[in-house]
């Protein structure tokens, strides 16, 4: 392997730890919410109007973030993310009162979106090679899944040393807030690693940007915008991303159908769970790997296939059945959400997106993308609402197939319009020879 390679694996794999450890932290209530209730004294309620505020932050900062990857150093801003997000996180550790905390999560929404989201793909977009982007994308989806699982295991590790066998809220307190320290200075050192090591989006003494070019880096263009508006790849692939993310959330709700609707154990469904999260990297490397062999679209299609056929099944099979069929479903429906998180963003790279709208471009697909953050609670609040918990899932689940379907028929598209350019393309080389 080439020295250049090495170093832009290396700086690749710190990418993956940086989006593997920023958010967590900001999730913290995954693993510990009845804790985080007791400790900070505050209700359900509150703590979902506080996971609201942090939606409307990450909405309204996915389309600035990629205007800010195209003004300023990527690098710089991945660091400045890092570093607002553990800050944040010392901030949270003095346990604070309700509308601190409020303030610290939407903090954490402008630090782990505005300056963070569209400036992490950005480099890894830059950093990866044409025939590798299919797989850099899956293995940084599916490098998270092991980041956040070797940080959970460190996380459970202090949290039950610290705690013990006691149920005083002062060791809550003490096991909890030590589990936080441990996230914010997780992500200060990767911070710090970001800014010395990485360099990809730095231009060389020979590329030095003259003044013209700066004046135009340095404003809002219109022309930029109309770049982006005018790319139909660049919009059809944001309907695929928000069909595709839908199917995603599905992985959120599996445990409470295994608990609710089939009647297995809260002990049992959080193993059947963690091995699904295994499927992160699996399916994530493995459709990346795949999605260079044979096509990203079509390897994305085969896996959103995969997802949407399994969510029906589940939904309609009677729940009467053996558990074993029903672990076996949710092993597949993991398989094929986190290889369609993979290789969904590796589809930028068929969307022929000049470089200086590169960031604008991926902050313009997230905010389409990932409305479902938002619309997405308020659909299964309805659901549950109208059909009960245990028809809820099920309505849930077939709402989800679904919306797999209308991403299928997306990606099929964009697949049948990259292969027309392509070809395009190739007919006008031809002649211009």
């Amino acid at each position: 392997m080439r020295t250049n390679d090495v170093k832009r694996y290396f700086q690749f794999a710190l990418i993956v730890l940086a989006g593997g450890s920023i958010f967590p932290l900001i999730y913290l209530r995954t693993n510990y919410q009845e804790t985080i209730l007791d400790v900070f004294g505050i209700t359900l309620p509150q703590l979902n109007i506080i996971l609201s505020a942090l939606g409307i932050a990450y909405v309204v900062g996915y389309f600035p973030s990629g205007w800010l990857a195209d003004r300023f150093s990527a690098k710089k801003l991945l660091s400045i993310s890092l570093l607002g997000v553990g800050l944040g996180g010392i901030w949270f550790a003095q346990v604070p009162s309700y509308p601190y905390m409020i303030a610290i999560f939407c903090v954490w929404g402008i630090f782990s979106v505005l300056t963070f989201w569209s400036a992490h793909i950005k480099l890894v977009k830059l950093i990866s090679k044409k025939e590798e982007e299919g797989r850099l994308f899956g293995i940084l989806d599916g490098g998270k899944g092991v980041v956040e699982a070797v940080l959970a295991s460190i996380a459970v590790a202090i949290f039950s040393a610290v705690l013990g066998s006691s149920t005083a809220i002062g060791d809550k307190t003490d096991a909890l807030v030590s589990v936080i320290y441990m996230y914010s200075l997780v992500l200060i050192v990767v911070s710090i690693l970001i800014m010395i090591f990485v360099n990809v989006d730095e231009p060389s003494a020979e590329e030095t940007v003259n003044e013209n070019e700066g004046k135009k880096k340095s404003n809002v263009s219109l022309e930029a915008f109309k770049k982006v508006f005018a790319n139909r790849l660049v919009i059809l692939l944001g309907f695929i991303i928000f069909m595709a993310y839908i199917v995603a959330w599905t992985v959120y709700y599996v445990g409470g159908f295994l608990q609710t609707n089939i009647g297995i154990s809260a002990s049992a469904v959080g193993t059947v769970t963690v091995v699904m999260l295994w499927m992160r990297p699996i399916g994530g490397t493995l459709g990346g790997f795949l999605g260079d062999k044979f096509g990203k679209s079509f390897i994305l299609t085969i896996s959103l296939i995969l997802a949407t056929v399994a969510l029906f099944v589940t939904a309609l099979l009677p729940s009467g059945l053996p558990h074993m069929y029903f672990y076996i479903l949710i092993l597949l429906i993991g398989l094929g959400v986190y290889s369609i998180r993979g290789l969904y963003w590796s589809l930028l790279g068929d969307c022929n997106i000049d470089k200086e709208v590169l960031g604008l471009s991926i902050g313009f697909v997230s905010l389409i993308g990932y409305l479902p953050d938002i619309v997405l609670p308020l659909v299964v609040s309805g659901l549950m609402s109208t059909f009960g918990d245990s028809g809820g899932y099920n309505a849930y689940f077939i709402f989800s197939g679904v919306a797999g379907i209308a991403a299928i028929i997306f990606t099929v598209m964009f697949g049948i319009k990259t292969k027309k350019n392509m070809t395009v393309t190739q007919e006008d080389e031809t002649a211009s020879l």
